[in-house]
């Protein structure tokens, strides 16, 4: 791994979660019991639905910046193939939120997308501290 698959999954999970944010337009406006569903903003299933969302898009932009990021600089940065792994792996997250919501399963992929995306992160920022010059 390189980036190239943190780009290309970082746009498919984007657009699924895009998608996903349609299906929550039609509960909020259209579906029958919408009154009851917008009455949940803040709690229970349709809070935890739109943090699904708004991670999925997040950790999928975060992806695909990442995956451009490795390639750009790939011959200047150290443990390129760990933090792509780590970002990909943080895509548990949003995923683990919606598997809480529709199937009752317990926060464990949460957890884990969660460090893995935050640790990619972080040693990603550190790999380019010790990154010697752009320009050499």
């Amino acid at each position: 791994m390189n980036g190239k698959n943190n780009i290309a999954i970082g746009f498919l999970t984007m657009g699924f979660f895009m998608l996903y944010g349609f299906l929550l337009i039609y509960l909020r406006d259209f579906a029958p019991g919408k009154e009851e569903w917008a009455k949940a903003y803040s709690i229970g299933k349709h809070f935890e639905s739109r943090l699904a969302h708004v991670h999925g898009n997040l950790f999928a932009f975060l992806n695909i910046l990442i995956g451009y990021l490795l390639l750009h600089f790939r011959g200047k940065l150290q443990n390129i193939k760990t933090i792509s792994w780590l970002a990909l792996t943080g895509l548990l997250m949003p995923i683990g939120i919606l598997s809480e919501v529709y199937f009752g399963l317990p926060p464990a992929l949460v957890l884990i997308g969660a460090m893995a995306m935050t640790a990619s992160v972080i040693w990603l920022g550190v790999a380019f501290f010790k990154m010697k010059n752009i320009n050499e």
